[in-house]
């Protein structure tokens, strides 16, 4: 009877001490493989292996594309690219970012389930916003165990939040837990192999790979009245009611809380932007003013004085919704 061997854990914000934290307290004969994604730039020097190396008994590395999965390993995604599993083995791809980041947690879960169907155990940790969710729920529709630390006891808790409201999550302990509910969860049987993945589960691991198209968008869902943050492209709702989810036609995805946080970015540049404008737009109607006068054109002057005024009042209004703009701009 098959069992559960397959640790896949997300996390971000806080992640390093909760890894090792994690690994630290896990046995050296541990009968499963670990794969972690944290949220790391593509400029990072990548010492999370080391660092794990350091904390727990179980080898960690770089995954390797092609390299064949084993049990007892800890395969961690590399900076700059997606970690997925494909046919029991390690697969990269250097795809679309998904909420911000790549490597992302949701390729290497929704990957997972599709694979592993309910080998997997589903991890989600610390971390600012949503990603995991959507991964964590692919997971559980593919009979997978899911899940979170408590974010009562995360560094940020935005991540574990996310997964609790939106996934029908199994288990929800503090850090200090983990090791041994991991290690009970591990070799548990599972009745068969489980049901064949869905279909947009499938069609979305290949988006990570940039196997992407508007066709296929269209097949699991509707064309948004939103554009992308990082494209400027058509965004697709993702018909699923787990999570409220987008796409656009090149592969970007965004989870709603972090599609909002990006759009209150771009809003708060947009701002800037306006006020330098209206800021110039005073200076320079101030200079003809100035040129006017001296000229003798009384006329000519009172009108772009008012112009000057108009423009400075404009700057303060804005100056002030950039004083708020917290408020504005923070997901509740």
């Amino acid at each position: 009877m098959p069992q559960r061997d397959i640790v896949v854990i997300g996390t971000s914000a806080g992640g390093v001490e909760a890894l090792r934290e994690i690994v630290g307290g896990l046995p050296a004969d541990l009968p499963a493989t670990l794969l972690v994604v944290i949220h790391v730039p593509p400029e990072s020097p990548g010492l999370m292996p080391q660092i794990l190396n350091r904390a727990g008994r179980l080898p960690a590395a770089h995954g390797a594309d092609g390299e064949p999965l084993q049990r007892g390993r800890i395969y961690v995604a590399p900076p700059g690219a997606h970690m997925m599993v494909d046919g029991g083995r390690v697969r990269l791809a250097r795809g679309p970012r998904e909420n911000l980041h790549r490597p992302a947690v949701d390729p290497l879960f929704r990957s997972a389930a599709a694979a592993f169907g309910p080998r997997v155990i589903g991890v989600v940790l610390t971390g600012a916003l949503d990603d995991g969710t959507a991964g964590l729920a692919a997971v559980k529709r593919c009979g997978g165990v899911a899940v979170v630390q408590d974010p009562h006891d995360a560094t940020f808790p935005s991540m574990p939040e996310s997964a609790l409201r939106n996934v029908s999550v199994d288990h929800c302990v503090a850090l200090a837990e983990m090791p041994a509910l991991l290690t009970r969860l591990v070799g548990e049987p599972v009745p068969g192999k489980g049901e064949e993945p869905p279909r947009e589960v499938r069609m979305e691991i290949g988006m990570a790979a940039m196997d992407s198209s508007q066709d296929k968008l269209d097949q699991i869902g509707t064309r948004s009245t939103f554009t992308c943050p990082e494209c400027n492209g058509t965004l697709w709702q993702i018909n699923e009611t787990d999570v409220l989810r987008f796409r656009c036609h090149v592969g970007h995805a965004y989870a709603a809380e972090t599609l909002l946080s990006q759009q209150g970015t771009r809003l708060e540049d947009a701002l800037w932007a306006a006020l330098r404008s209206f800021e110039e737009n005073a200076a320079l109607a101030t200079k003809m003013a100035q040129r006017s006068r001296e000229q003798g054109q009384d006329t000519v002057e009172a009108r772009f004085l008012r112009r000057a005024e108009t423009a400075h009042a404009r700057a303060n209004e804005i100056r002030g919704l950039l004083e708020r703009i917290d408020a504005l701009t923070k997901p509740a």
